[in-house]
């Protein structure tokens, strides 16, 4: 899959393989050092022990909570930094858009032949509101960059508080949210599913946030009480646009599907031609890394 965007790497031999077989090992058979996962891991990631001298393991999605479980003893993981932070942010902008604007509600009128522009009644804009970027890594900054070209206001929030750069003033701690949401039009949650960001949008969260507020989750769902955020959306008190969701994939019947004020896209944030190339460069770099120290970069965790 990335093979023909890799770059050649003096001293590295690549063995490229299928995904899908599940007879042949990765390698077939020889020792490997690095295994590159595709954007959908598949069932190798479930069996690493089976392959021989693997020292590092490199996904090719951001999040990485899914692979931690499989991870043997002392091979290194590591996620696919900067890969997807362009098609993320172009994600969230569209959802943040779309829902703003009302599109779900023409989409719908369209398919019926109905000429609507009232909508629900309210006009809403993305320039002069006030967005609220949970989680200030690669894709929080790329989708900063691409608010501020909407003329709207940008409030960025790290795990720690730490001075601004060339987007933003400053960056808050993630214990000033709570202080933080009253004031927020806009809701960007884009941190990594770890024990501290569980549940970290819970009741009181949503709570906290203005009538008409609209939550977009480009996370993962667990980052969000589901329920509550129902029960506010359904109440015509919040809105939503989620890209993902707890449960995943969100099953036939469940409430948000047809819950007012609620966009879902089914987990393709990352999905873009761009990041075939992205992930080419990327592993490039990862295998020169090895190569010269030993060692991935950007390792999340050693099993």
């Amino acid at each position: 899959m990335f093979v023909e965007h890799l770059d050649p790497v003096d001293g590295v031999e690549v063995l490229p393989y299928d995904p899908r077989d599940l007879e042949t090992p990765p390698g077939g058979g020889r020792e490997v050092d690095v295994l590159s996962l595709p954007f959908v891991a598949g069932r190798w990631l479930t069996r690493l022990e089976e392959i021989p001298g693997l020292r590092g393991v490199v996904l090719a999605s951001a999040g990485y909570e899914h692979a931690l479980p499989y991870l043997p003893a002392g091979v290194d993981l590591a996620n696919a930094v900067g890969v997807h932070d362009t098609a993320t942010a172009e994600l969230a902008l569209a959802l943040i858009l779309a829902s703003q604007r009302g599109l779900p509600g023409y989409v719908r009128a369209q398919s019926e032949g109905r000429w609507e522009r009232g909508g629900d009644g309210k006009l809403r804009s993305l320039a002069d509101s006030r967005v609220l970027v949970v989680g200030y890594g690669g894709i929080g900054r790329a989708l900063t960059r691409r608010l501020l070209a909407s003329e709207c206001e940008v409030v960025a929030v790290a795990s720690q508080p730490r001075p601004g750069d060339d987007l933003v003033d400053r960056v808050h701690g993630i214990e000033e949210l709570p202080a933080l949401l009253p004031e927020a039009d806009i809701l960007v949650l884009a941190v990594p599913l770890t024990e501290a960001t569980r549940g970290l949008v819970d009741t009181a969260a949503l709570a906290a946030l203005p009538d008409d507020a609209l939550v977009v989750n480009v996370a993962r769902g667990p980052v969000v009480d589901t329920e509550a955020l129902q029960r506010e959306c359904a109440a015509g008190r919040l809105r939503a646009a989620l890209d993902v969701t707890d449960p995943e994939p969100l099953p036939e019947g469940h409430p948000l599907w047809s819950t007012p004020g609620v966009l879902v896209s089914p987990h393709v944030g990352g999905g873009s031609p761009a990041s075939f190339p992205r992930m080419g460069r990327y592993l490039t770099r990862q295998l020169t890394a090895y190569r010269d120290r030993g060692r991935l970069d950007h390792v999340v965790a050693t099993g």
